[in-house]
């Protein structure tokens, strides 16, 4: 039985990160129908910026987790307004190339600046330590991350729901054209959506940093590929569908590792084929819905 909880924590703890990050992929794409594959390389340079907050700079880490979030909130809102935002209009080719491109700029960007020499991660706090919980041994941040999820996805759907800016992000997910006839400033709009998503990522990416203690400019493809594939087995354009496609995602990985360790080298590829059987049987996701295209 301790087992069995020891890795329903882990689990729990790796699909509370993947939910988190993959809300960033969910709210540009119920936006904007736009897949922002530079999302997971967004929270490789949060955790950079976290890196050498604490390590090189010593400010306190409680100081760095405001300073990181909002200069990530920035980055996401300076990439939609540089690569996005002038081809708005174009094709959604055109968009997605865009993307690409930016996330590889990113990553060899991290390499130039920050050599490709993994670093490790500071301690933040008591994230790092351990506690035995009825024989359980838990990291800290495995209890903290799924809390602190909950608490950042309902102030998310609290903004979403009960403020005008929930309201107009909800009238242009509705109908783009429709919203800018209407009077909302559908640039301003656009860019909160890219700085809510992206402040979401620099959290994932100090709680993916406490929990996983390496930082190098690749750390971000395969998380932020797992998370997207995870906004896809949800639903994605759907919050909840985000959340429960990370957790699916996170516990299905530890629990496959924990019934057949010899599989431990396939846990990634895991994601993929569980993706294919969720599309082959609702090509929308768990909890997404059929759109109408307008022609």
């Amino acid at each position: 039985m301790a087992i069995v909880m020891q890795h329903l924590v882990n689990g729990i703890s790796l699909g509370s990160l993947y939910a988190l990050i993959a809300i960033g992929y969910t709210m540009v794409y119920g936006i904007l129908r736009l897949i922002n594959f530079a999302h997971g390389d967004i929270v490789m340079m949060a955790a950079y910026f976290a890196y050498f907050g604490i390590a090189a700079f010593h400010v306190p880490w409680y100081i760095t987790v405001v300073v990181v979030v909002a200069l990530t909130a920035l980055m996401g809102a300076g990439i939609e307004k540089v690569a996005y935002r002038p081809l708005r209009d174009a094709p959604k080719t055109s968009i997605l190339i865009s993307a690409i491109g930016v996330s590889y700029l990113l990553e060899n960007l991290a390499n130039y600046l920050f050599s490709g020499v993994p670093k490790a991660f500071p301690a933040i706090g008591g994230l790092a330590d351990n506690i035995v919980i009825g024989g359980v041994s838990v990291q800290m941040v495995s209890l903290f991350t799924p809390v602190i999820v909950v608490l950042l996805v309902l102030g998310l759907m609290f903004i979403i729901n009960k403020t005008k800016l929930g309201m107009a992000m909800r009238a242009v997910s509705k109908d783009y054209e429709i919203a800018r006839v209407m009077g909302i400033k559908i640039d301003n709009v656009i860019s909160y959506t890219f700085m809510i998503g992206s402040g979401l990522a620099a959290i994932g990416a100090i709680l993916w940093g406490a929990k996983y203690p390496q930082v190098q400019p690749m750390m971000g493809v395969m998380p932020g590929l797992k998370c997207f594939i995870a906004a896809v087995i949800g639903g994605i354009g759907n919050i909840g569908g985000a959340m429960l496609g990370g957790f699916i995602l996170g516990l299905g990985e530890i629990l496959l590792v924990a019934i057949a360790p010899d599989l431990t080298g396939y846990r990634d590829a895991f994601a993929f084929i569980f993706l294919i059987i969720v599309l082959l049987a609702k090509p929308t996701g768990i909890l997404g819905e059929k759109v109408t295209e307008k022609v």
